[in-house]
């Protein structure tokens, strides 16, 4: 009787540890990298972003990490910005994702499509399950004066942009960008399909919603209302203000990354650990750290 209650307790033990690695994992984050070799300006060091993405990795690589993400401007200007920088990247230990930023498309228009490929993106928004959560990464570039490809692209960037800019909006700059009508409706499929699953939905973007400021995605209100049904949807990570930015609306977590190109001496990027009801963001350098309720 006696082995038997310890058999029992041995197998309770073992059932939560597998429960624990099933629902608890960590992801790294790094946002705005933004190398190029430039002078310095706005307080952007972009010489010394090699070397604080090689920092940034060896303390990445010290962790279980499930993935790593970049939140978009990888480089500043300039395809040939990257062959100073991919191969760092490249050391990652963890799985790696890229989010588009609009300096990422500042190179020659040629090299836009040259630029998607080496940076291992096979669409420009597309999404990923991980455990319970379904990642869904954002193309803000999909309209915008820079990013957008097509002549379709194009001139569905006039439209939204002419239909936004009387409204005196903050943020309906011409460095920022906006979700197309099909990315809109693939976002829905999306969203259904997680809720049909019971799948958290996690989004990643470079443009923010919250707060309302110049940085804003231009179609944030579109993009408000697709999600408003949707109470699976837990975050939206962000870039593009390298000043970084907080809020919580609706039980939502709107938080934008610091940018790890800037000031002279320090660098910016953190880990995310996700458990059951908690997102723990450890912060290195600049990045705060903060707990994050699942509600």
């Amino acid at each position: 009787m006696k082995k038997l209650s310890i058999l029992l307790v041995l197998l309770l033990l073992i059932s939560s540890c597998k429960n624990k690695i099933k629902t608890d994992f960590k992801i790294g984050i790094i946002s705005d990298c933004q190398y190029c070799n430039c002078e310095i300006k706005w307080n952007r060091y972009y010489k010394k972003s090699p070397q604080r993405l090689k920092e940034a990795i060896k303390e990445l690589n010290k962790d279980s990490l499930q993935y790593t993400i970049h939140l978009g401007d990888f480089i500043d200007k300039d395809i040939k910005s990257l062959d100073s920088i991919l191969p760092t990247w490249k050391t990652l230990k963890s799985e790696s994702f890229h989010v588009l930023g609009n300096h990422d498309f500042e190179v020659e228009e040629h090299e836009k499509e040259q630029i998607i490929e080496k940076l291992n993106i096979k669409n420009r928004y597309y999404s990923f399950v991980r455990n319970n959560w379904r990642f869904i990464v954002l193309d803000g570039n999909d309209l915008s004066f820079y990013g957008a490809i097509t002549p379709d692209k194009k001139k569905q960037t006039d439209s939204l942009f002419n239909s936004l800019k009387d409204l005196n909006l903050p943020y309906v700059k011409k460095w920022n960008g906006g979700l197309s009508n099909t990315q809109i409706d693939w976002l829905k499929s999306e969203l259904e399909e997680a809720q049909q699953q019971k799948q958290l939905v996690g989004f990643y973007c470079h443009f923010p919603i919250y707060p309302i400021d110049q940085h804003n995605i231009w179609n944030r209100t579109q993009f408000l209302e697709v999600i408003k049904p949707y109470k699976n949807v837990k975050f939206f990570f962000n870039g593009h203000n390298h000043a970084g930015a907080y809020e919580n609306i609706n039980d939502i977590h709107y938080l934008t990354f610091k940018g790890m190109v800037d000031t002279e001496n320090t660098s910016a990027f953190a880990t995310a650990k996700f458990t059951k009801d908690t997102i723990f963001i450890e912060g290195y350098e600049r990045e705060p750290s903060r707990k994050l309720v699942i509600q």
